[in-house]
């Protein structure tokens, strides 16, 4: 017989679409609690910039993967898949439905579709000589190299997906292995899982569509909402404790602005236009990102009001595995 596989409802979005806010009152309304998808909340100190749910904004839920790492260690997607696996199982085993609010797009992909990722070690010397590459030549010229080198995954990396570029270049030099050898067999060559490819979870996964002006609106009054509510102070705290530039944490969109912003390298009016003008492209990579998701039951966050929206989460919910 068939193990049962373990329960999941996923809320997803673009950033700025009121994940939190659906999030929360699912959770209340179902007795769970709630595991974060998103890469920098799992970042102590680093709270405005984030985007963090206040203690008053979580309203009581238990809330997982929230200030579990120094500003100084690294996290990656391979850390979320296996500590919200554990989560998952506990939850379940504990009678609960677990709740994922997402937004990292690459994390919550790969937990659903069960990627598998290489074990070659990372290379210092040689990511930091394709680093002064891409400073001195060119990002273009780093992304001709991965097409000589592994021309599949050249094609499905634009050349401003710098991080990537490197990494894929690095696991071909030293390893010999392929990126897109990673992919499950569910994958089709463009990295699209098929809409009736088999899930690792029984999941259901709830997305908040907004239309993209709308959206970008509500980007702008968060960014501008972030600098009133603290956020060139919480840097300037986190710099002052020995927090520098090149750490992980420190390069999330927001903080980085803000501490050249702090540096003297631009003014405060730029440093503010810069970050929603980045967070804008971010949305719209997320989006990207959903799209090669059809599994995704879009919900009209425009159109609905809060309990609205709250009350077809539960419809969808009750349709999937009843009351």
């Amino acid at each position: 017989m068939t193990e049962k596989k373990p329960r999941l409802v996923v809320i997803l979005g673009p950033t700025a679409s009121g994940k939190t806010a659906l999030s929360v009152e699912l959770a209340k309304a179902l007795g769970t609690e709630i595991i974060s998808g998103d890469s920098m909340l799992v970042y102590k100190g680093f709270d405005i910039g984030s985007a963090k749910p206040t203690l008053k904004e979580r309203g009581g839920v238990l809330h997982h993967l929230i200030d579990v790492r120094e500003p100084w260690e690294s996290y990656n997607v391979t850390d979320f898949v296996t500590e919200a696996g554990r989560l998952i199982a506990e939850l379940n085993g504990r009678g609960k439905l677990p709740l994922l609010a997402g937004g990292t797009g690459l994390y919550v992909k790969a937990l659903l579709e069960g990627y598998e990722f290489n074990e070659t070690e990372g290379h210092a010397a040689y990511r930091a000589e394709l680093e002064e590459l891409g400073r001195s030549r060119g990002r273009e010229y780093v992304h001709s190299l991965l097409a000589e080198a592994d021309p599949e995954a050249a094609a499905r990396l634009h050349p401003n997906n710098f991080r990537r570029i490197v990494r894929a270049l690095e696991v071909q030099h030293f390893g010999g292995e392929r990126i897109s050898q990673a992919r499950l067999a569910a994958t089709d060559p463009e990295g699209v899982t098929r809409a009736g490819a088999s899930l690792c979870y029984d999941a259901l996964v709830l997305g908040l569509a907004r239309e993209r002006q709308g959206l970008y609106e509500r980007i702008n009054r968060r960014v501008e909402q972030m600098f009133a509510e603290g956020l060139e102070q919480e840097v300037r705290k986190l710099s002052d404790s020995g927090i520098t530039r090149a750490m992980q944490a420190m390069k999330g969109i927001g903080y980085k602005e803000t501490a050249a912003y702090l540096e003297g390298e631009m003014s405060r009016e730029e440093a503010v236009e810069l970050i929603q003008k980045s967070t804008r492209h971010f949305a719209k990579r997320q989006m990207t990102w959903y799209r090669k998701m059809p599994y995704i039951h879009w919900l009209p966050a425009d159109t609905l009001s809060g309990e609205e929206l709250l009350a077809a989460a539960l419809s969808a919910i009750r349709e999937r595995w009843g009351a």
